[in-house]
């Protein structure tokens, strides 16, 4: 497939994997599918430039507060909540302390175990308390926190699916994108990400940074305890990425020294 259409295909790949924006899906193979993960920061940024219009408007008319819930819902609303069930099932297959095929039965099961109910509300409530702080910022420096966390955590995905990480099925999403990026992507990516978070701290334009860098640090010894567990990577372990590198780089972003 010529480079033009491997990224056309990639870029609709990547917005109907991390998004509900109707596009029409074109080629899907590997190569497409590298190429939609090493896009994902970027569509990652697009969506956080809508949540923060979402923040900044519901927040016009509504305490802090209830505006960082519409926003935590509109998230959900614009994933599908995939990335959060995601979350769920893996944390429950990590819970059971089971390996491999037993712990991936335990992710196809349709019921939400007492760990995975713990994570979601550990994870929307960080997040939404973060939200809620960033919305009394500069809408400049808030607009920049939420586009930065919502790209690093889809560059979390992109880290994830580099080359050497296998997949734990052979078949279903994982399958398909797991080892897929190179080594060029994620260094442009961090790059990319950390370069948006220059601006997301008021006169501290180091913080935005470190805190992409430290999300990204404590995510990788648990993708690699995931991998080493499931024996892979799965569409669900993707999902809970998105959510433990956002809610990182959320809380590296509201602490003060």
């Amino acid at each position: 497939m010529p480079a033009e259409s491997r990224l056309l295909a990639g870029a609709r790949l990547a917005v109907t994997t991390f998004t509900t924006v109707p596009v029409r899906a074109g080629r899907i193979d590997r190569p497409v599918a590298g190429t939609a993960m090493a896009l994902a920061p970027a569509v990652g940024a697009l969506l956080g430039a809508l949540l923060a219009g979402v923040l900044l408007l519901s927040g016009a008319f509504a305490p802090p507060l209830v505006a960082a819930g519409v926003t935590v819902g509109a998230a959900a609303l614009l994933t599908r909540g995939l990335h959060l069930d995601g979350l769920a099932d893996t944390v429950d297959a990590l819970g059971s302390y089971r390996r491999g095929a037993a712990a991936l039965e335990i992710m196809k099961k349709p019921d939400v175990g007492p760990f995975g109910v713990v994570a979601l509300v550990v994870v929307l409530l960080v997040q939404a308390a973060a939200l809620a702080d960033l919305a009394g910022r500069s809408w400049p420096a808030c607009v920049a926190a939420v586009v930065t966390a919502t790209a690093a955590g889809r560059f979390g995905v992109t880290v994830a699916c580099r080359r050497g990480v296998p997949a734990a099925r052979p078949d279903g999403l994982g399958a398909l994108v797991a080892g897929t990026v190179g080594r060029v992507a994620p260094a442009v990516g961090a790059v990319a990400v950390a370069l948006l978070a220059v601006p997301a701290v008021p006169g501290r334009p180091w913080q935005g940074p470190l805190a992409v860098v430290a999300a990204l640090a404590v995510a990788a010894p648990l993708l690699t305890h995931v991998v080493r567990r499931l024996g892979g990577i799965t569409g669900d372990v993707l999902g809970a990425t998105v959510e433990v590198v956002t809610t990182l780089v959320y809380l590296g972003l509201v602490l003060s020294a």
